[in-house]
Order: structure tokens, then C-alpha cells, then sequence
């Protein structure tokens, strides 16, 4: 098949490469558009019992919790009495056509309720605003308010989980320039170097950015039928532009090897579309099925960073299996143009095959003793990861002198109990059910206060609040004890709020994480075998994996959750991220399966011509050693610039995906792996009878 496309490409090379980049520049010019449907929320799990509590106290009580508060500090000298007037003055001039009620502030509340907004020293006081709309659409609101909120000569901190939520996208905007500024000419730079020639350098480049302006119009499609996050086009640009660079940089270095083995242009296209093209085309199957496990979870946001990623991937793999050719077979020679020293390119691959070549030879040498190193080394990493915790997106992943986590960090300070801390829901109310639940809710810890705030027919609505900030680790051990309350006889007592919907939906990323990783381990062990007619090396890779993983969250533990180095590098502590663990985890696993892909098949090639097990890894090791290593570096250097992010978790998902990346394709993959095929002799190409039968008449064949 890959070997009739080949050909097919060579033939008609001028046609396909206007045909791609026409359909790609349309794809992105239409795409243009996504960023006016961008979801900004989905976190929570819409199966969920709190989300269930939510919907059911929106639709019978009507909205009950605060999108903004607003925290307004009077002057020195000076009251929240005093400057009331300034205040309503202003808050008057809201639009209220965005607004789900009238604001309530301490100004204009009742007498019972104006103690709990006004600040133990009375400088302070709070105006709550509810806004029209779904999540995303009162996120949108919350930029046309927030301006109208700033009271001239008071000190103003808007708070609450929409301007929390509105600082993380900005940022996250702004992190998403910073990083493709940053990561394409370093790229380009690097990849002159390693090709030794600016048009082969600029080729993978190139590729990169048709795969982030396919991904746009592939998102576009997407937002019609399903909500798509803003983060989505972050994942999306970071894995289109690094994945798309290693398949470049796999291709047209395969590519420049035909030529060097004395193949006319066209026929060295074919062969490299055969054997390089049918790698990248199941490296690219591999990891949308890896990435494809996102989707199992219920969270809007990680499906959405799901469509990204697939998205990326298929417009990556589709352009280097398409344009590259085409570009290759058009330029033929003149690929090495523009080099500043004739034959420096193939005097560095010569030099890069023998270095490599020495490594495989040496660790083979003594393969006992690099497996058991290497395997205790990652081991031990992994240690940390035993008692790690997790939690979800809250204001501290903001920077510490972001206004919207100030704002927040204030409220929490000097207005316990003022955010919507847990409702119960009380059906099949009766007066003493309502007592005993009152009670018990008060006896729990960190509780404030305790308020019926609305009835109707058998249902009571109790308002609890606590001590500790939404979304808080302490709020969420209260909000589970308040959970625990017993339900009186013939009544249900059902908890709700923000904290209960965020810990609820963790649990259900914990439930759902072996469920997502059962099915990548299954299709990845399925589509290796097809690929190579083993059952060995497609559980091998897993295992291979799994150790880059727990060795990777080690160390990501051991800085963001415990502490150490992460005042150096500017992040906030706390219980990890789920849904990045997630992220990372799908990530990981997709890119650790890639470099296996990219090692196995020479690999498998050399083996298929004849080659011992240990001149098949000496062989695979030293074709393959410099590109799986120069891929895992501009990967870095993409992802890296996402590290430098303000925002605490996309530095978590930048650190991870470097230290996976560093740990995988140097560590696992050139020494490991070496280690263990020649450990396992024979063995690694083993296949029952029927299974080898079945993968020689469906698998898919490696070329010669």
C-alpha cells in the first residue's frame, strides 16, 4: 500500500503538493473562526451527583451561587459605609441584560445577611454577581462586566470562580504566542544543525505549521457538533508542530540515506514513503488511538483536549505522508542546498551511526547489569509518585500577583464563609428532617453557617457555609464530611456546590484513568503485533512505558506536590492536577510508543533481511539512534517553551512532557531497550502459530 502511494506521489508530486497546501491554507482560514466557539469550561463531570444537585437547584430555585465577587476596600480612614454610594453608583451601571439577577452587595442586602459580607475590620465589603447563561457563555459575559466592576479611588479585587477561570484562558492565550515565538526559530535553528542545510532544516518546520493550521479547521468542524475547549488549541499547536517536525525529520533524513545508497530521486521517494512513510503512517494510528482514551472521560475539557490532540496528530502524519514526498521528489538532490560546508550532512549521520552503533555494541556487552541499573533508577523516581494526591484547576495555578487569585486569596482571608461553600438538598422534606439535617450539617468541620435559603413543595434548600475557599484542599475534606451526613427516615439528603463538583469530578478521572489505560495498552499491543508478528515486543514497549511514566509523576511529585525546587521555579504546591495527569499520561504513552515504533521497525527491517537479534538492535540502534534522539530534543524544545508558562499547570504539563521525553528516548529506548533484546534472544520475535499465520496474512508488512 505504501509502496503504491509512493508512487502514486512521485508521479504526480506538483498536483499533490498544490492539492495539500491548498486544502490546508483553506482549512486554517476557515479555522480562523473556532476561537469565537471555544468552550471555557466543562471541568466538571455532568454524570456526577453534585452536577445532578446543580441542575436540579437551577431548575426549581433558579441560579443560586456567584459567578463574580467582588471584594471593595475603603480607603484608610474610611468605612464600607462610606463609600457605599460610589459603589452602587457604579454597580448601577452594569449591563443587566448580561446579569441572571439583580447584584446583591452589603449595601442592598437584608439586615440578617449584611454581617457576612462586610470584613472583620469594616474597610472591606462584597457585591455578588450572577450572570446569564451556560459556562462558557457567562465566562464571555464576564469580560464586558468586568471593567463596569472597577470603582474610581477604591480599591477593587474581583474574585470567584469565572474570573478565576477568565485569568487562566488569558494566560493561557498569551502563553500559546509566547511559546510558537519561541519554539519555531529556535527549532529551525536546531534542525539546521543537526541536517547541516537550511532547505532539509526547513522542511519539518514547514510541515509543523501546516499541521497547526489543518488542526484549526479540523476544530472548527468539531465546535458544530460538540463543545471544544480553549486549551484544546494549545495541545493542539504543541503537538502539531512537534510531532509534524519528528516525522519530518524521520522522513527527509530516510530520505537523504536512499540518496546516499545511490537511489535516483523518484525511486528514493518510493522507498522512503515504503519504509519511513508506513512508520509515521502507524505512528500517527498509534497515537490517535492512545490519544482517543481521552475521550472515555465525561469532562468537556479533556475531551476536548482530546479532538485537539487526535486532530494534530492526523494533520501531522496526513502532510508528511503527502507533502513531504511530493516536496522530496520535486527537489530530489537540492534537499542538501544551502549547506555551508559540501558533505558535512553525511560526514554527521556517518559519525551519529558509528556513535550509536558503539552504544548498542556496549550495552549489549553487558545487558544484565543496564537493565537492572537503569529499571532500579526509574524505579526509585517513581517512588514519590506512592503518595501524591490529586485535585483539580483552582486560582493558584494563577501567578501569585495575578489580580483574580489576590482577589481570591483576600476573600478567603477575610470573608469565611462568603463563596458558596456545599448546598444540601433536602427532598421529602419534613420540619424534623430539616432540624436533624441542620444540626448535623452544623456539627461539621470548618462550618460557619447554616441557612435554609429557599423551599418549595417537599424540597428544602440548605446553604452551608465554610471556613475554607472553593475548591480549597481544606474545603474539600470538609465538603466530603458534610457528605457523610445520614438521611433522616423517608428523605434524601444530596450534596451540591463547586467544591463538591470538582472533588467529584476527580474521583471519576481516578475511576476512569485504569479504564483509559487498559484500552491504549490493548490497541498498542494489538497494532504492534499486527506491525512486527510479535506478542514480546508490543508488551515490552508497554512495560517500557509504564516505567517512563511512574518515573516521570516521581519527579513531577516530588516538586508540586512536596515542594522541592518549587520555589526556584516559580510554582505553587498542591495536590496534582488530574486532569493534566490525564493529559500527560495519554500523551506519554502515545509518544513513547512513537520512538518504540520508530526503533522497532529497523529494527524489524534488519531482521527480516537476514540480521542476527544483536546485529537487528546494532543496526535499528544506530539508524535510528540520532533521529529518535534529535526528535525527542525539538519535541523539548516545543514543549519546553510551554514550561515557561505563568500558569502552574501548564508548567507541570511542560516539565512532565521534558522529563518523559529525556527519560524515554535516551534512558528507556537507546539503553534499555537494547538491554532487553538481547537479553531476550530469540524470544522477542516469538508469536504463536495461528496468531504469526493471522499477522502474516492481515499484518500490516514491513517493507524491505
Amino acid at each position: 500500500m505504501f509502496e503504491a502511494w509512493g508512487g502514486f506521489v512521485v508521479r504526480h508530486r506538483w498536483s499533490v503538493l498544490v492539492t495539500v497546501l491548498a486544502a490546508v491554507l483553506l482549512s486554517a482560514g476557515w479555522g480562523l473562526g473556532v476561537f469565537d466557539r471555544l468552550g471555557q469550561g466543562g471541568y466538571s463531570d455532568p454524570d456526577s451527583e453534585a452536577a445532578k444537585v446543580q441542575e436540579r437547584i437551577d431548575t426549581t430555585f433558579g441560579r443560586q451561587d456567584a459567578d463574580v465577587i467582588v471584594v471593595y476596600t475603603a480607603p484608610e480612614g474610611r468605612t464600607a459605609a462610606d463609600i457605599g454610594p460610589e459603589v452602587t453608583e457604579r454597580l448601577a451601571g452594569v449591563d443587566r441584560a448580561l446579569l441572571d439577577r439583580d447584584i446583591q452587595s452589603f449595601w442592598t442586602a437584608t439586615p440578617e445577611l449584611r454581617p457576612r459580607l462586610v470584613s472583620g475590620d469594616g474597610r472591606s465589603a462584597l457585591a455578588l454577581v450572577s450572570l446569564k447563561g451556560t459556562e462558557s457563555e457567562r465566562l464571555r459575559s464576564f469580560e464586558h462586566v468586568a471593567d463596569d466592576l472597577l470603582v474610581p479611588g477604591v480599591d477593587t479585587k474581583i474574585a470567584g470562580y469565572t474570573a478565576i477561570a477568565d485569568g487562566i484562558t488569558d494566560q493561557s492565550e498569551k502563553d500559546l504566542i509566547v511559546a510558537e515565538a519561541i519554539s519555531l526559530p529556535v527549532t529551525l535553528a536546531l534542525l539546521v544543525f543537526i541536517f547541516g542545510g537550511l532547505v532539509a532544516a526547513s522542511i519539518p518546520v514547514l510541515v509543523g505549521g501546516l499541521a497547526i493550521a489543518g488542526a484549526l479547521g479540523v476544530l472548527r468542524l468539531l465546535s458544530l457538533f460538540t463543545e471544544v475547549s480553549a486549551f484544546s488549541v494549545n495541545i493542539a499547536s504543541l503537538l502539531g508542530l512537534g510531532l509534524a517536525i519528528d516525522y519530518g525529520l524521520f522522513t527527509v533524513s530516510r530520505f537523504r540515506e536512499e540518496l546516499a545508497a545511490g537511489h535516483a530521486p523518484p525511486e528514493a521517494t518510493v522507498r522512503t514513503v515504503r519504509t519511513a512513510g508506513r512508520t509515521v503512517g502507524f505512528s500517527g494510528v498509534l497515537l490517535i488511538v492512545a490519544l482517543g482514551g481521552l475521550l472515555f472521560f465525561p469532562q468537556a475539557f479533556l475531551r476536548s483536549l482530546g479532538f485537539g490532540a487526535m486532530a494534530a496528530v492526523a494533520i501531522a502524519a496526513g502532510v508528511s505522508l503527502a507533502a513531504v514526498p511530493a516536496a522530496l521528489a520535486i527537489l530530489g538532490h537540492r534537499v542538501d542546498s544551502l549547506t555551508w560546508r559540501k558533505g558535512a550532512a553525511a560526514r554527521a549521520d556517518e559519525r551519529a551511526q558509528r556513535f550509536w552503533g558503539r552504544v548498542a555494541t556496549g550495552v549489549m556487552k553487558r545487558p544484565v547489569v543496564i537493565t537492572l541499573a537503569v529499571t532500579a533508577v526509574l524505579l526509585l523516581l517513581g517512588t514519590p509518585l506512592l503518595g501524591t494526591k490529586l485535585g483539580d484547576i483552582d486560582h493558584t495555578t494563577l501567578p501569585a500577583d495575578h489580580p483574580a487569585r489576590v482577589g481570591q486569596e483576600k476573600l478567603v482571608s477575610d470573608f469565611p464563609g462568603a463563596e458558596s461553600g456545599a448546598w444540601l438538598l433536602i427532598e421529602g422534606a419534613s420540619p424534623d428532617a430539616v432540624r436533624d439535617v441542620t444540626s448535623a450539617a452544623w456539627g461539621g468541620s470548618g462550618v460557619v453557617e447554616v441557612l435554609p435559603v429557599a423551599v418549595k413543595d417537599d424540597l428544602v434548600l440548605l446553604k452551608v457555609a465554610l471556613d475554607a475557599g472553593d475548591r480549597t484542599e481544606e474545603a474539600r475534606l470538609q465538603v466530603v464530611e458534610l457528605g457523610r451526613i445520614a438521611d433522616p427516615p423517608g428523605t434524601t439528603v444530596r450534596i451540591g456546590g463547586a467544591t463538591a463538583l470538582e472533588d467529584q469530578g476527580v474521583e471519576s478521572m481516578i475511576r476512569l484513568l485504569p479504564v483509559m489505560i487498559a484500552f491504549m495498552v490493548v490497541a498498542t499491543v494489538l497494532l504492534m503485533f499486527l506491525a512486527f508478528g510479535s506478542v514480546v515486543l508490543p508488551l515490552k514497549a508497554v512495560l517500557m512505558t509504564g516505567l517512563s511514566l511512574s518515573a516521570t509523576f516521581g519527579v513531577l511529585t516530588w516538586v508540586f506536590y512536596d515542594g522541592y525546587g518549587a520555589d526556584l521555579i516559580g510554582v505553587s504546591t498542591g495536590p496534582l492536577v488530574a486532569s493534566m495527569v490525564v493529559l500527560i499520561t495519554a500523551l506519554v504513552f502515545g509518544l513513547s510508543t512513537d520512538y518504540e515504533v520508530f526503533l522497532m521497525s529497523r529494527m524489524v527491517e534488519a531482521r527480516n533481511r537476514g540480521a542476527t537479534t544483536e546485529e537487528a538492535v546494532r543496526i535499528g540502534t544506530a539508524h535510528t539512534g540520532r533521529v529518535v534522539t534529535s526528535a525527542a530534543l525539538l519535541l523539548i524544545l516545543v514543549t519546553g517553551a510551554f514550561a515557561l508558562s505563568d500558569l502552574t499547570m501548564m508548567r507541570f504539563v511542560g516539565l512532565g512532557m521534558i522529563l518523559a521525553l529525556l527519560i524515554d528516548a535516551t534512558v528507556v529506548r537507546m539503553l534499555l531497550v537494547p538491554a532487553l533484546i538481547k537479553l531476550m534472544g530469540s524470544v522477542n520475535w516469538w508469536a504463536p502459530g495461528p496468531l504469526r499465520r493471522f499477522q502474516q496474512r492481515f499484518g500490516i508488512r514491513e517493507g524491505e
